[in-house]
């Protein structure tokens, strides 16, 4: 339920959010783009651009381009910890 009033509030305001979690399907719904980062010390790995739509709804976790960008953050997250 966070997540829909997250999607709506970034919808309706339009404002930059940095959103840190370590869910990677939260990861993907929230974002328009997506930063890797490795253990300590922090450091960004990857940056993972999303082309999913704006107007996005929770349903948007089923289709493919969900899918492919959440394997890229788990191919990404493996390769830094390997």
């Amino acid at each position: 339920r966070l997540n829909e009033q997250l999607l709506r509030l970034w919808q309706r305001e339009r404002r930059t959010v940095v959103f840190v979690t370590h869910s990677i399907p939260e990861a993907v719904c929230l974002s328009s783009r997506i930063v890797v980062m490795s253990a300590r010390p922090g450091r960004i790995l990857r940056i993972i651009e999303s082309k999913l739509p704006a107007d996005r709804t929770l349903d948007i976790r089923e289709t493919p381009e969900f899918i492919d960008i959440a394997h890229q953050v788990r191919v990404a997250l493996h390769e830094a910890h390997g």
